[in-house]
């Protein structure tokens, strides 16, 4: 999967332009985000999609010394199974 880095989103879209998935992470404060929205398009449902985006974004705010505070439900799951990323969490 090829992921776009945005400031505070990580996305992917199909050849068309068309939004097939995304996890967002606006700044709350300097070294904080709020992950709080994660999108996977039906067709791709099912095939890890989501975590994929959840590992990026996990190493991305990792690579600049950020913290991340969970308000999406998904985000909030995907951490509590992946506790080699508790240091990401605020």
């Amino acid at each position: 999967m090829n992921f776009i880095y945005n400031q505070n989103q990580i996305s992917c879209y199909d050849p068309n332009g068309k939004l097939l998935a995304e996890v967002t992470f606006p700044d709350t404060d300097a070294h904080t985000v709020a992950i709080n929205h994660t999108f996977v398009d039906e067709s791709l449902r099912g095939q890890g999609v989501a975590g994929q985006l959840m590992e990026a974004a996990a190493n991305h705010l990792r690579s600049q010394n950020k913290k991340a505070v969970l308000t999406c439900s998904y985000a909030v799951k995907w951490f509590e199974k992946h506790p080699e990323y508790d240091d990401v969490v605020k």
